[in-house]
């Protein structure tokens, strides 16, 4: 990934590919306070392992999260941990995985729960993420929002 290519999915947060060495400081550049590491350690031999992840994290006066989600693994608690992060900890925030994409769903599951569904959907295309598939989960993640 070229250095600072963050796609914004909302005021607070953008999503991206997999970091490289040079992304933090130039997260940190575009005012980013908080980096989430969406990607399991061991996914592909490429990948910059979670613990130097948050070295250089932290080197670049960054806070550092690593909240995994595998193919296949429990979505609806990462999202909602992801959810949490977003609440607790100083944004903005970059979100990354190896190709944004799950980053932009576990922002998705978050953001139904304030926005309308449609609106979280045109925000992920505006950044070059097509969530429509998903449309009946967040529908079903909002609805299980309004009733508690």
């Amino acid at each position: 990934m070229a250095a600072g290519n963050f796609r914004k999915v909302d005021d607070n947060v953008f999503v991206a590919g997999q970091l490289q060495a040079d992304d933090f400081a130039a997260a940190k550049a575009q005012g980013v306070r908080t980096v989430i590491n969406n990607r399991p350690d061991g996914e592909a031999f490429d990948q910059l392992p979670s613990a130097e992840a948050e070295r250089l994290a932290r080197a670049a006066g960054l806070d550092y999260l690593h909240l995994p989600l595998a193919n296949g693994g429990p979505l609806l608690e990462v999202a909602e941990a992801f959810g949490r992060a977003l609440g607790e900890r100083t944004g903005p925030f970059l979100a990354y995985c190896r190709s944004g994409t799950r980053s932009c769903h576990l922002w998705a599951l978050s953001a139904v729960r304030e926005r309308p569904v449609a609106a979280v959907i045109a925000a992920a295309a505006g950044a070059g993420y097509d969530l429509s598939g998903a449309r009946p989960l967040l529908e079903r993640a909002a609805q299980a929002t309004s009733q508690t």
